[in-house]
């Protein structure tokens, strides 16, 4: 395998992850934010307060990507799986 392909690979895969969580982390981070804010200004110093929203908006976010998520796992998997016979020669 040339270090180019590999490169190239790995690149694409790191990529891909970084794509595909921040968008599952991106709306609980800002929902968390949100409700640091509210918390910051009424005065509440409650811990457990933003576990269920972040959870919530975490859990609708799946729900949401979930599909365009595996889509974009199952394309990167078929072109990994398909450049096999040219990375080995």
């Amino acid at each position: 395998m040339p270090p180019e392909a590999a490169i190239t690979i790995v690149g694409q895969a790191i990529y891909l992850v970084l794509i595909i969580v921040t968008a599952l982390i991106a709306p609980s981070l800002l929902l968390g934010l949100l409700v640091a804010i509210f918390q910051a200004v009424t005065q509440i110093n409650e811990q457990t307060l933003s576990f269920l929203p972040k959870l919530l908006a975490t859990l609708l976010t799946i729900i949401i990507f979930g599909h365009w998520v595996i889509m974009e796992l199952t394309t990167f998997f078929n072109l990994v799986f398909n450049s096999i016979p040219t990375v080995t020669q």
